[in-house]
């Protein structure tokens, strides 16, 4: 693994998608904008990819509370074979790695609220799928599986 590179949180939505990346020790990870989940979706990505010397991307799999799969986690597995198929074109090696997210949004809520953002931004949804994100991809670089 290059030292250099980061990680990428995904928060996948059908609506939205919400983004974070880790520093290059791979130690904190940091929300950023969310993305809209629309036909340039993929290209942002691999933008995103390219820009932050993205290694590994951690997409958030939703499973329900009896760890079975529900609709989106179909819609999930659908993103991410597409995306491993347009990496391949791209010749861009980046590892996917499914981590489970249940749970992320309602501590990402009470994360936003504790963090005195105002009622009215905490509104955005977006803001709350890129900390959901940031979330997911904490917990997997804090996770045994990092080490």
């Amino acid at each position: 693994m290059k030292e250099d590179t980061k990680y990428l949180g995904i928060d996948f939505g059908l609506k939205r998608i919400g983004i974070a990346i880790s520093d290059s020790e791979k130690k904190f990870s940091f929300y950023r904008d969310y993305i809209l989940n629309d036909k340039d979706t993929y290209q942002k990505i691999i933008d995103i990819i390219s820009n932050e010397s993205v290694s590994k991307i951690i997409l958030g799999y939703p499973l329900n509370f009896k760890s079975e799969k529900t609709e989106i986690t179909l819609s999930v597995e659908n993103f991410c074979e597409e995306l491993k198929s347009l990496l391949l074109k791209k010749e861009k090696e980046v590892e996917i790695i499914f981590f489970d997210e249940r749970f992320t949004s309602s501590i990402s809520q009470d994360n936003l609220i504790q963090s005195g953002i105002s009622k009215k931004k905490r509104r955005e949804k977006g803001i709350l799928d890129s900390m959901s994100a940031k979330i997911i991809l904490q917990d997997y670089l804090d996770s045994p599986i990092n080490k």
